[in-house]
C-alpha cells in the first residue's frame, strides 16, 4: 500500500479494482524482454501511482456539498423548506467524508515518512487557517479581542484537529478486534459528557469518530457493492424520504444534534437523548451515505482533477462565507431567504467552492497547505 495520504490532498489514490487482485512478482509483465530493452525502457507506472476518478469525484461532490450547506446557514432561517434540505445535506456530508479520510488513512503506522506527511498536511493548515481565520474575524467583523487560539478551533477547523487526532491513533483502531462498537461506544459516551469541554473539539471529534473507524475497515469490494445499480435505485426512495421526514422534523429538532459539537445536556435534553441520538445519526448518515456514494460518477468527469484540491476549497470557502456574514449581505437583501435567493447562494457557493479547487489556487497554497519542511526533519524521513 502506498503512504496514506491526507483525504484532502494530491496524492495518488489507489484504484478499487486493481487493489484488490493479488499481488504476483510477474504480474506486471507477460513476456521476456531483452535485456537491452529492459535496461532502457522507463519505469512503468504502477497501478498505486494512478489516481482513482471515483475518489476524486467522491471528494469533490462532498466538498460542494459541505460549502453549499454552510452558505445556506445565514439564509435558512424563516424557510422549513430550506432547513429541511439543511438537514439532510448535515446528515451525510460531513459522514461521507471522513470515512474516505479513515479509508485512506489504513496504512499509517507512524514511520517517520508517513509523521512527517501528518504535520506537513495537517498540522500546518490547521495552525495557519486557525490564525487566519482568527485574525479575519477581529478585523472584518469588528471583534478586536477575538482570541488566537490553536486549543480552542473556530467554525471549520475543527476538522484538521480531528483528523490529526483520528489519524494518530489509526494503529490503535488497527489492533483492536472490534474497533467499530468500542468507537461506537465512545461517541455514545461523549455525548452525555459535558464535561469534555471545548478544548480541540474533543465533542466532534470523539463523537464523529465511528465514521473514521468505519473508514478504516472498508476494502475496495465495499466501495463496488456500493456502486451496484440496485443500491442506486433504492438510493433515490431513500433520499425522497429523508426529505419528507426532514420537512416534518425541521420546526421540532434542534441542528445540535448534527453538529455534534455539544452533550445532550447542554442542548437541554435529557442525558439518555445523546445515546440514542448518537445511534440513530450513525444510521442515518451511513445510510444516505451509501446512497451518495452509489450516485458518484465512476468515470472520469470535467470535475474530477478537482478532488486533488479539496483542502483548498474546503479552508478558502469560509473566508467567503463569513466574509459575507460580516459584510451584513444577509441582513441587507433579505430575499436571499426567498427560493430564488437560495438558489442563487447555492449557486454562487458551488461556483466559488470549484474555483478554489482548481490546479493554479492549490499551486498558489501549496507552500501552507503540502509545505516541504526538509529543514525541520531529519534527512532519512522519508524513506523510513
Amino acid at each position: 500500500m502506498f503512504p496514506a495520504p491526507n483525504v484532502f490532498q494530491r496524492a495518488p489514490l489507489p484504484s478499487a479494482t486493481r487493489e484488490s487482485e493479488p499481488r504476483h512478482q510477474g504480474t506486471m509483465t507477460t513476456t521476456a524482454a531483452p535485456p537491452a530493452t529492459v535496461a532502457n525502457k522507463p519505469p512503468a507506472t504502477s497501478s498505486a501511482k494512478r489516481r482513482d476518478a471515483y475518489f476524486d469525484n467522491v471528494k469533490y461532490l462532498a466538498i460542494v456539498l459541505v460549502a453549499v450547506a454552510h452558505s445556506w446557514e445565514p439564509v435558512m432561517d424563516g424557510s422549513r423548506t430550506a432547513r429541511a434540505l439543511y438537514m439532510v445535506a448535515y446528515t451525510f456530508h460531513m459522514p461521507a467524508f471522513i470515512i474516505i479520510s479513515g479509508y485512506f488513512s489504513r496504512s499509517f503506522d507512524m514511520s517517520a515518512a508517513k509523521v512527517k506527511r501528518l504535520v506537513t498536511g495537517v498540522a500546518v493548515p490547521y495552525v495557519v487557517f486557525e490564525t487566519a481565520y482568527s485574525l479575519f474575524k477581529r478585523y472584518a467583523d469588528d471583534s478586536p479581542d477575538h482570541p488566537i487560539s490553536l486549543i480552542d478551533p473556530w467554525y471549520l477547523t475543527w476538522f484538521l484537529v480531528a483528523l490529526f487526532i483520528w489519524r494518530i491513533t489509526t494503529p490503535l483502531w488497527q489492533s483492536l478486534r472490534h474497533p467499530l462498537p468500542v468507537a461506537l461506544v465512545i461517541a455514545v459516551f461523549a455525548s452525555f459528557s459535558p464535561t469534555i469541554g471545548d478544548d480541540l473539539d474533543l465533542q466532534r471529534v470523539l463523537q464523529f469518530l465511528p465514521f473514521f473507524v468505519l473508514g478504516l475497515r472498508l476494502r475496495p469490494k465495499h466501495f463496488e457493492m456500493v456502486r451496484r445499480r440496485e443500491v442506486r435505485m433504492l438510493a433515490l426512495p431513500l433520499f425522497a424520504g429523508a426529505l419528507v421526514f426532514a420537512y416534518w422534523a425541521a420546526s421540532r429538532m434542534q441542528l445540535g444534534w448534527f453538529y455534534r459539537s455539544n452533550s445532550a445536556q447542554e442542548m437541554g435534553a435529557p442525558w439518555w437523548s445523546g445515546a440514542v441520538m448518537t445511534l440513530a445519526m450513525f444510521g442515518c448518515a451511513l445510510l444516505l451515505t451509501i446512497g451518495f456514494l452509489s450516485w458518484v460518477p465512476r468515470r472520469p468527469m470535467w470535475f474530477t482533477v478537482l478532488g486533488a484540491g479539496t483542502i483548498c476549497g474546503y479552508l478558502l470557502h469560509g473566508f467567503l462565507i463569513k466574509g459575507a456574514e460580516y459584510a451584513g449581505l444577509f441582513d441587507t437583501y433579505d430575499w436571499l431567504s426567498a427560493p430564488g435567493g437560495l438558489a442563487l447562494v447555492s449557486l454562487v457557493a458551488a461556483g466559488a467552492v470549484t474555483l478554489m479547487c482548481t490546479p493554479p489556487v492549490r499551486r498558489v497554497l501549496r507552500p501552507v497547505t503540502e509545505p516541504e519542511m526538509d529543514w525541520a526533519f531529519r534527512r532519512d524521513a522519508a524513506r523510513r
